[in-house]
């Protein structure tokens, strides 16, 4: 049998009775979703890393102590931990996440095009990638987060109301809102997009 075959919850069930090796496969399937997750929103690497860490240090702690429920998805258990401490981290620091231009959060698109476009090509591409940063930038917090959610995370809104702590409804009317403000801004600009 596949490790992919194998549900999250067998494997937190496996790693409660000895086997190290499966939260070791959890990490592994879930930790690019978390990472991704965390870095987009506190837009530091070296926190990021920090806050990761933190993240699946509580992830075993809660294990251990046995006060994990398999209410739902371990993923989405996982990503509201890192949500509240991201959230604690900032309360602490008393300030919120800014937008930082040298943070890169398509590059992983950019890496992903193994055939070699041309030059011209690699420019449009940047620009608009460099475009779509910018106004992602400009959207209310919570519009950025959900955004980033679904697109980035490829959450269900069901999972985003959860782990934001808001309503389905709600969340849907803030990516509502990042679109209806990202072509307002595209048209400003005269872009042409395909959100």
């Amino acid at each position: 049998m596949s490790t992919y075959e194998v549900s999250d919850q067998e494997l937190v069930y496996n790693y409660l009775n000895g086997n190290p090796n499966s939260f070791e496969i959890l990490l592994n399937r879930h930790q690019g979703r978390v990472y991704s997750y965390i870095l987009m929103l506190v837009k530091d690497r070296q926190l990021a890393d920090d806050l990761f860490q933190d993240t699946f240090m509580k992830i075993i702690r809660t294990l251990k102590s046995g006060a994990y429920k398999e209410e739902g998805k371990f993923i989405q258990w996982a990503m509201r931990i890192a949500h509240n401490l991201i959230i604690d981290h900032f309360r602490k620091s008393k300030r919120l996440p800014t937008v930082d231009s040298q943070f890169d959060d398509l590059n992983l698109v950019r890496q992903t095009n193994l055939s070699g476009p041309s030059i011209e090509e690699r420019l449009i591409t940047e620009q608009i990638h460099d475009d779509l940063r910018k106004m992602i930038g400009f959207l209310p917090e919570e519009q950025r987060e959900v955004l980033y959610l679904r697109l980035y995370a490829e959450m269900s809104f069901k999972d985003i109301a959860e782990t934001t702590g808001v309503s389905i409804n709600t969340a849907l009317g803030r990516m509502r809102y990042a679109l209806i403000n990202m072509r307002k801004m595209a048209k400003e600009k005269n872009l042409i997009l395909s959100v």
